[in-house]
């Protein structure tokens, strides 16, 4: 893909939450027939709204040229902000682009964020 953006502005960070944590979880888990299926390692990332999927890709096939990563696909959410209220006064959460990324089964990203 021919960008002028850095893979850095594309992927902010890894987002790691424990949900996250048990889709990343789920390609150990042999404790069903369902869970079986699930052979393919996932992990979530913050990205830049603008991002589309092609870009998310390519990206982090970028970032982690060094362990030869192949993305088989990406899926991302759009969180609109919520409004709160703190101390009597309104405000907005901030706007977030999540991609989950799915991996081809031999590769695999370290647990050090």
């Amino acid at each position: 893909m021919d960008n002028k953006k850095s893979p850095f502005e594309i992927i902010k960070s890894r987002y790691i939450t424990e949900k996250a944590n048990v889709l990343s979880g789920l390609k150990d888990a042999a404790s069903s027939q369902s869970l079986k299926k699930f052979d393919k390692p996932k992990y979530v990332f913050l990205v830049n709204p603008k991002a589309n999927k092609k870009e998310i890709q390519w990206a982090l096939e970028k970032i982690y040229e060094a362990k030869k990563i192949k993305v088989l696909s990406v899926n991302t959410i759009n969180v609109h902000p919520k409004v709160k209220r703190v101390r009597g006064r309104f405000g907005k959460t901030n706007h977030l682009k999540k991609a989950i990324v799915t991996l081809d089964a031999a590769d695999s990203l370290d647990d050090q964020v």
